[in-house]
C-alpha cells in the first residue's frame, strides 16, 4: 500500500513542478499527460492544463495549423471588439453622467469656445505688443523675432484647437441625442 503511494506521487511529482501540461484520451480510451504533446495524442483532441491540472486551453488537434491560426485570429478579433464594446460603454456612462440635457452639451461647449476665444485674444494682444517692441530702439530684434514667431505659432495652434474643440462636443451631443431617444 505504501509502495503504490510512493510510485504515484512520484509519478504525479513532475507534474506538479510544471507550468503547463497536455492532457488527452488515447483511442485505446487511456487518459495520457505530458510535458509536450504526448505521442499518444497525436491527431486527437487536447486540453492544455496549468500548474494546478485546471484546463486553459482546449485544442483541436483535428484542425489544420491554417485553421488554428484563423480561430486564434478570430480570438483576438472577438477580444479586441469586446474591449471596444466596453470602452465605449464606459465612455456612454459619463456622457450621460456628465449632462442632463442637449442643452448642458451646448452651453458646455460655448464655454470651451469662450475659453479659447479669450486665449486668442491674449495672444493676438502679445503679438501686437511684440511688434510695437520690435519698433522701438535698443530692443534685441532676434530675440523679439524669436518670441514673436513662437507666439504666431501657439495663436495658430488655438485658432486650429476651436474647431477640434467644436467636433467634440458636437459629437457628444450628437451621441447624448442618440442614447436618450434609445433610452425611451
Amino acid at each position: 500500500m505504501l509502495r503504490t503511494v510512493l510510485v504515484t506521487a512520484l509519478a504525479v511529482l513532475p507534474f506538479a513542478a510544471q507550468a503547463q501540461s497536455y492532457r488527452c484520451v488515447g483511442k485505446d480510451g487511456k487518459k495520457y499527460y505530458g510535458q509536450s504533446v504526448p505521442p499518444q495524442c497525436a491527431g486527437l483532441p487536447m486540453e492544455q492544463l496549468n500548474a494546478q491540472g485546471v484546463v486553459v486551453k482546449h485544442i483541436d488537434a483535428q484542425a489544420s495549423a491554417d485553421e488554428r491560426a484563423r480561430k486564434e485570429a478570430e480570438d483576438a478579433d472577438r477580444k479586441k471588439r469586446e474591449a471596444i464594446s466596453k470602452e465605449e460603454g464606459r465612455r456612454d456612462r459619463a456622457l450621460m453622467a456628465t449632462y442632463t440635457s442637449e442643452k448642458d452639451v451646448l452651453d458646455a461647449r460655448a464655454r470651451a469656445l469662450e475659453g479659447n476665444r479669450q486665449q486668442v485674444m491674449e495672444g493676438e494682444a502679445k503679438i501686437a505688443a511684440l511688434k510695437k517692441r520690435r519698433t522701438a530702439p535698443n530692443e534685441n530684434v532676434a530675440s523679439i523675432d524669436m518670441e514673436l514667431k513662437a507666439q504666431e505659432g501657439l495663436l495658430a495652434a488655438k485658432k486650429k484647437e476651436a474647431d477640434a474643440i467644436s467636433a467634440r462636443y458636437e459629437e457628444d451631443r450628437k451621441r447624448y441625442v442618440e442614447l436618450t431617444r434609445k433610452g425611451k
